[in-house]
């Protein structure tokens, strides 16, 4: 894809963008994720501080949602930049696309861990993929809906404690990594299910990834940290969020055990641990010429995202060496992906 977007003025991109306005420039909007959220906030303060003449706006809608927003157009009145907890899918690339934002630019800044969490008053719950899968899923195996009423229904070696899991909604990334991390790969312990994907995909994904709707799973909103407050007042309650709140709430909760593995720093960046998942911005490349801040923003994103930095003192988990120098290189080349990599 050639980058010649590049090659137009500033004040070209400004008016194609829909404003001749300096004040266009000096404003960065940023939508997506609420795991990336607190990451993105902390590189907003400090870019902030270090230049007062720009604003930076992030607001928390889901990874979906937020993709929604960005692929909407281009110009003043769309974000500049959203938050991802996951992949850019190739249809959202294709809305993009539609709607003028062809120069899309991928940016990874590092590992989550996807957590299940419990409170630290509870009894402490160790779990396999596959366990949770047969408690969550609506159609377990597809053989008929799901009428597990407590862990020990799903495995004999579990407790008789009541399902009930809080969680994100469908427009939330974090709904999407639980559904390809953890539901996808306990449903295909069976057999029986790895050949469903070969012989009728779409039939596969339902059995593999759709969730009960009877109360055992919860849809608890893009607010984490009231996740956090409902898990810790009820011991019998699971909560889905991103590894940094675990670190930042460790007062209150702890991890769940998932297949003998605990999430740490260590075992999501050796991506041991089941739930482990890259995090992204995604850059409108038709933007970037018209505010110069973007690129700005993106540099100081970088400094800040390695061993010792500030985001990993928020929480992030720094890339290992090789996808470290990788990550490096693309926030400062800003170099726009190829669709084609897209699933």
């Amino acid at each position: 894809m050639k980058k010649i977007i590049w090659a137009l003025p500033a004040a070209a991109m400004l008016a194609a963008c829909g404003s001749n306005s300096a004040n266009t420039a000096s404003q960065i909007k940023i939508v997506g994720s609420s795991t990336v959220y607190p990451f993105t906030t902390a590189m907003a303060e400090a870019f902030q501080k270090a230049n007062p003449g720009t604003s930076v706006i992030v607001e928390s809608t889901g990874t979906g949602a937020g993709m929604k927003l960005f692929c909407a157009g281009v110009g003043q009145n769309y974000p500049d930049i959203v938050d991802a907890s996951r992949a850019m899918k190739r249809s959202e690339y294709d809305n993009c696309a539609k709607a003028g934002a062809k120069q899309i630019i991928e940016v990874p800044i590092g590992i989550d861990g996807l957590t299940l969490i419990e409170s630290n008053k509870a009894q402490p719950l160790k779990l396999t993929v596959a366990d949770i899968y047969k408690a969550l899923a609506a159609n377990p195996f597809g053989k008929g809906p799901n009428k597990a009423q407590t862990w020990r229904d799903v495995n004999p070696a579990l407790p008789p404690v009541k399902i009930r899991v809080l969680g994100p909604p469908p427009t939330s990334g974090t709904r999407d990594s639980l559904a390809d991390l953890i539901l996808t790969k306990g449903c295909e312990s069976d057999p029986a299910m790895v050949a469903l994907k070969k012989s009728d995909e779409p039939r596969h994904k339902d059995v593999c990834t759709k969730i009960r709707e009877d109360g055992a799973y919860v849809e608890a909103g893009e607010n984490d940290n009231l996740l956090v407050q409902k898990v810790e007042a009820d011991s019998g309650t699971l909560g889905v969020l991103g590894y940094s709140y675990l670190e930042q709430n460790a007062d209150k909760i702890r991890p769940v055990e998932l297949g003998g593995v605990l999430p740490t720093e260590e075992t999501i960046q050796s991506l041991s641990y089941p739930g482990a998942r890259k995090l992204y911005l995604y850059v409108k490349g038709e933007h970037v010429a018209a505010k110069p801040a973007i690129a700005k923003f993106l540099a100081l994103y970088s400094q800040n995202w390695g061993k010792g930095g500030l985001l990993e003192k928020r929480g992030l988990v720094p890339f290992a060496a090789a996808d470290a120098s990788a990550a490096t290189a693309q926030a400062a080349a800003l170099k726009p992906l190829d669709p084609a990599t897209l699933k």
